[in-house]
């Protein structure tokens, strides 16, 4: 039995995310929430709100044991790159990539 949320179109870079899901992956689910409240990353926001979401999954939709949750997977997908142009010297363009992430987190029970 697992728990799964999605975060779908976040506008930061997943290398950015990525840092943060490595700190919670495999951790206990209050253990990873602390985690997120003290760590100063800006995905740590968005992935807080992820992972009390998928909390609340578990414990309404598949009746596990807040308790004994833990995180067992989470990964980050690239998402669609908005293009913006970004005026140069002697009228040149510059191209601005801003990325966008899908993040998947996946809480299982402890046995």
């Amino acid at each position: 039995m697992e728990a799964r949320a999605n975060l779908r179109y976040a506008r930061i870079s997943p290398r950015k995310v990525q840092i943060v899901l490595d700190l919670i992956r495999g951790k206990d689910a209050d253990l990873a929430m602390a985690i997120l409240k003290n760590t100063p990353k800006a995905a740590c926001e968005p992935l807080e709100k992820l992972l009390g979401s998928a909390m609340a999954n578990a414990e309404n939709n598949h009746n596990m044991d807040k308790n004994n949750l833990y995180v067992a997977e989470c990964f980050v997908c690239p998402g669609p790159i908005l293009k913006r142009i970004r005026p140069r010297a002697q009228g040149r363009a510059f191209r601005v990539l801003k990325r966008t992430s899908h993040v998947t987190l996946v809480l299982k029970e402890k046995e």
